[in-house]
């Protein structure tokens, strides 16, 4: 079940908005398709990222996933954590497991849906 209060993607990311200001990872759907999370890639703080780019990489002992970012601006932080334990992302894909923090460049990231809507769209797949 997906959080209330986060966004998410058609591509299976969330994104936390807090102000200027949002946190980013994969859903629980997505970690849990993916399998046992080995490696993460995550991009560099103070890049520039377009929404929906595709701005790193999660490696699970089943496949290589890219990862889209569902919001657009400057990278601000990355979860240095999850270079020595991915497994984060397994455990706590919406809390430990957040990948990256955007300053975003709109204040409001265009198609993103809500949690009940999420849910449907997961549902259906």
């Amino acid at each position: 079940m997906a959080p209330d209060g986060l966004l998410y993607s058609k591509d299976h990311e969330w994104a936390k908005i807090e102000g200027d200001t949002a946190t980013v990872g994969i859903t629980d759907y997505a970690q849990n398709s993916l399998g046992d999370i080995v490696y993460v890639e995550l991009p560099r703080v103070g890049q520039t990222v377009a929404e929906h780019a595709s701005i790193g990489v999660v490696e699970s002992v089943k496949a290589v996933s890219e990862i889209f970012t569902p919001v657009g601006g400057e990278i601000v932080a990355i979860n240095a954590e999850l270079e020595k334990d991915p497994a984060a992302v397994n455990r706590d894909p919406f809390g430990a497991g957040w990948m990256y923090k955007v300053k975003l460049g709109s204040p409001t990231p265009a198609g993103l849906m809500n949690a009940e809507a999420y849910e449907q769209m997961v549902t259906a797949q």
